[in-house]
């Protein structure tokens, strides 16, 4: 086989899955030249998707409330009391807690319905693997708990509470108040994002190489080597099924973490 063949084959090959496995083109051809270009692609699909979801969910649950909840609304109330209950009041106590109940329950279904199309056949894919999905909401999240913070303590007190650990010798304030400074006030959104978009992200890529593995060795001539793809195909099912549990995972941790640093935020003064 010649170079370029070889080059040829390269590029119409699906596996190794690549960069490319992460782009998608428009829906509508023409578009590309347009600003509608990235409008219409399964990420933005998804992500439209996913709230209008949670939209006519929770209005549809709670259309016609009553105090003995039909099941759709009691599913509802479920739902949202699990990340209330389990979040918002064990971590912020009960006043505080009822407050910020709404945001970490929004934030919670809303990634993990966004995670959920990892596994959604026909997409396979979380708009969480991108980066600037998961960096959106920790940058929400880090001017939220910011502000209550703020709000509550002043800046300077803020500042004080947050950069100055207690109890240490007043000598190695020079190395402690940067250290605390870039983890608590710069690097908690960024670990926040990233933890999330590490995780769909490699997600997303293990299952493309046992997938697509899969089939190439399916198209072998050789049919010892076709016997193989029956191993491939399994082990993605089984991490399929295992994705399913991290979807969960990520949406439950993100969710907790965000509680915690507002949790900090509002915490009195040492």
């Amino acid at each position: 086989m010649t170079d370029s063949a070889m080059v040829l084959a390269a590029e119409e090959s699906h596996f190794p899955p690549g960069i490319g496995s992460f782009d998608f083109r428009d829906w509508f051809t023409g578009l590309s030249e347009t600003a509608l270009a990235n409008v219409f692609t399964t990420i933005t699909f998804a992500v439209w998707l996913t709230v209008a979801v949670l939209i006519v969910f929770f209005l549809w649950a709670y259309r016609k409330p009553r105090i003995v909840p039909t099941k759709r609304q009691w599913l509802a109330e479920s739902a949202y009391g699990f990340i209330r209950n389990t979040v918002a009041i064990d971590l912020l106590g009960k006043q505080t807690g009822v407050r910020f109940a709404p945001y970490l329950a929004t934030l919670f279904f809303f990634i993990l319905i966004m995670n959920f199309w990892a596994i959604v056949p026909g997409v396979q894919i979380s708009p969480n693997a991108h980066i600037a999905f998961p960096a959106t909401l920790g940058v929400i999240s880090w001017l939220i708990y910011n502000y209550v913070g703020i709000k509550k303590h002043g800046f300077v007190g803020y500042m004080k509470m947050t950069c100055v650990p207690p109890g240490a010798p007043w000598f190695i304030y020079p190395l402690l108040i940067p250290i605390e400074f870039l983890q608590n006030i710069i690097l908690r959104p960024v670990t926040l994002a990233l933890r999330l978009f590490a995780n769909m992200f490699a997600g997303h890529l293990i299952l493309l190489v046992f997938i697509l593995g899969g089939f190439e060795l399916l198209n072998s001539e050789n049919i010892f080597i076709q016997g193989l793809s029956v191993f491939s195909f399994a082990m993605g099912i089984a991490m399929t099924l295992f994705e399913l549990i991290v979807i969960l995972l990520q949406a439950y941790v993100f969710t907790l973490l965000t509680g915690m640093y507002i949790q900090g935020s509002l915490a009195d003064e040492h």
